[in-house]
This record gives C-alpha cells, structure tokens and sequence, in this order.
C-alpha cells in the first residue's frame, strides 16, 4: 500500500503570480495525516513563506469523501502496540511534534491560507482546517473532533479553537465528538465560506483574476485578503439556497444549558436529557456513552480550566497531554477496538465518568517539560 503523500501544485494568475496548492493525498486512510505529510507541509509552507511568487496558499485532498479524517493513528497504534514505553515516548513526541508545529506554521503563514473543507474534516484535519484564514464547506462537510471515542482529546489546538465558539458548545462537540454539518459550522463559526463541491473550479479561476499584490507591506496582505473576501461572500450569498438543514441549531439553547455547570457528572446526565428526536440527537448522545470517561474528564478539564489560553499555549499543553495519553494505554485500546479489531468495544481502564480518579487526570495535565525547555517554547 502507498503511503500518503503530499502533492505540491501551482495555479497560476494573471499578475503573473502563483497560488502554492498543497493537496494531501492519502486516499487509503480518508487522507490521514502521517508523519512524513506533516513534514512536507511544513517545510513548503516555510519555503513559500520566502518566495514573492506564490501569494496565496490553497489546501485541499485527492479524496471526494474526505478532505481530511485526522491522524494516521493507525501507524500510532503500530507504535503503542510493537515498542516499550521510552520507545513509545520517542515516536510519539516526533509525531505530535510534527503535527502541532505544522498546524502552527498554516497558522502564522503571512500569505492567505484557504482550506477546501469538502467532505470529513475530523481530529488532525480540524488543525490544519482551523489554522487556515479561509476556511470552505460544502453541501457535504462533516466537521467533527471525536477524539474521546478513542480513548484521546480534542487536541490540535482545539483548547483554544473550541473555547472560541459559543458558550458551551466546544464542551458538548468534545464530549459527544459529534459530526457539524456545513450550516451549523457557518452558524458556529467554525467555517467562514459555503461553495457547491462542483463550483470548486469557478472559484480557482476568480482567485486567478484576482490584481495580487506580491509585496509583504501590510497594506499590500489586507488588500490580497479582500479580494479573497469578496468572492467568497458572493459565491456564499449565491448558494445560501443549497446550504443543508441544521442539525444543531435547533437544539443550541439546550445544549448550552445542559454544558452550563462545573461538575462533569451533571453535565453528562444533562446532555443525555436534552429532550429531541432525530439521528443527529442520537448520535451526539451515543458518544458520549461510548466514549472514554477518562477523555472526557481530560475534555472537561482543558475546555473549563484552560479556556483562558492562547493558541500557542494550546499546542503547548497538547504535546504534553498526548505523549502521556499515548502511555497511558486507554488510547492504544480505542484505537484497537474502533479501527482495528473493530469489534467496537473498547474495554475503558474505568466503565463510568464516576469513577474516574482525579488524581489520574492531574497527572496527565502535569508538564513534561520546564517552559525554556518545551519543544514549542518559541510560539508566540
């Protein structure tokens, strides 16, 4: 099997500039993101960040169905399963490593950055998809961090970015790692654009009529940003009839009352009582059943306590967390039963959000490092 790969393009204008087209393509694993992906995006990013030529950055995958459905964490598992625990430690620091500080550099690229959110955007593709200025649905997006039903946590930022939505609603996404289609995500601000998946080659060709200014004075960087501006707004207002039915909107006052408390236990009994039919209900409800308690008190904590921090804090804290996360072993057995053995039930360290020792949790929010020796201690 072909690993995944990042493939390098260029779209060209008609100032005779270029738009660098970073496509991952990784079909065989709905475009996961392994280790040597996450390098090449990064080393491109920092090459164009030097190259006048190229003005804008457009990101999107080789796969209809998926623009990105997270981390290889199947080579994690390889790693979890196959090595001691200081080998272990070692692989997983490279790659969350790698993936932060990629999902970092989209963040801090001068140049526009549009991410084409067509299909799955879950886990790791939700790093680099809400590091991007730009951020596109389509009538088929699912937007979703589900970490917890694997035995894990909204990482990739997601400390800061889902402590950005409304009150509550980062809480009940993390908890349930249910799906966000595009208007919720629109609704929500999660995404900032709506374009039909078939108007995709209509949009590269008004961003290569765009007068690019390839200076990097700030005047020239906010004028480049209207003009993106522009045609999304129009292209957005066009398709506002083909936008799909939300899903959350409806019960948004419930879910921000039922998200609204500081003892997890409460909150969870509060979540199963939100009153509704519908598959997306269910759906959102069963993963939270389902999932890892101790994901969900890691959850809780980071999204109550750490709701104060900033971005580059968040990718700090994440390091930390999943390099314990990955020695603690409930991530290795979610992994195992979810896409592995695929019998679907893992066998969780504890069976109840109850009986979780706090003293557990502590230990993973405790740093691995002093703040002058953290491999992120430069993000501004």
């Amino acid at each position: 099997m072909e690993k995944g790969r990042i493939l390098v393009s260029y779209i060209e204008c008609k100032t005779g500039n270029k738009i660098g087209v970073l496509t991952l393509d990784n079909p065989n694993s709905l475009n996961a993101l392994n280790y040597d992906m996450l390098l090449a995006i990064k080393a491109q990013l920092q090459q164009w960040e030097s190259d006048p030529e190229v003005v804008c950055v457009f990101i999107d995958s080789v796969d209809d169905n998926a623009f990105c459905a997270g981390g290889d964490i199947r080579e994690m598992y390889r790693a979890m399963a196959d090595h001691s625990d200081d080998v272990t430690q070692q692989l997983f620091t490279q790659y969350f490593t790698a993936e932060y500080s990629c999902d970092y550099e989209v963040n801090c690229c001068s140049k526009p950055v549009i991410a084409w959110g067509h299909g799955l955007v879950m886990g790791g593709g939700m790093g680099i998809y809400m590091a991007a200025d730009y951020r596109i649905v389509t009538e088929n997006s699912q937007l979703a961090m589900p970490e917890v039903r694997i035995g894990l946590y909204p990482d990739v930022g997601a400390t800061y970015f889902l402590t950005q939505l409304p009150s509550g609603v980062g809480l009940f996404l993390g908890l349930t790692g249910c799906r966000v289609n595009a208007s919720d995500a629109l609704f929500l601000g999660m995404a900032n654009a709506f374009i039909r998946k078939e108007q995709k080659e209509q949009f590269i060709a008004t961003l290569q009529q765009i007068s690019w200014r390839s200076d990097i004075t700030q005047e020239a960087q906010n004028e480049n940003h209207q003009h993106i501006e522009s045609q999304l707004s129009i292209l957005s207002e066009e398709n506002a009839a083909a936008y799909p039915a939300s899903q959350m909107v409806p019960y948004l006052p419930q879910i921000q009352a039922a998200c609204h408390h500081g003892d997890l236990n409460i909150v969870a009994e509060q979540i199963l009582a939100i009153d509704g039919l519908g598959p997306w209900l269910e759906e959102a409800k069963q993963g939270l059943r389902d999932g890892s308690p101790i994901s969900a008190h890691i959850c809780f904590r980071q999204l109550t306590q750490y709701n104060h921090i900033s971005l580059a804090e968040s990718y700090r804290l994440d390091l930390g967390l999943s390099i314990r996360c990955g020695l603690l072993g409930e991530f290795q057995e979610g992994v195992r039963a979810k896409l592995i053995d695929k019998d679907q039930c893992p066998n969780w360290r504890y069976k109840s959000l109850k009986e979780v020792d706090s003293s557990l949790i502590d230990t993973l929010f405790e740093p691995l490092w002093l703040a002058d020796d953290h491999p992120f201690s430069s993000f501004k």
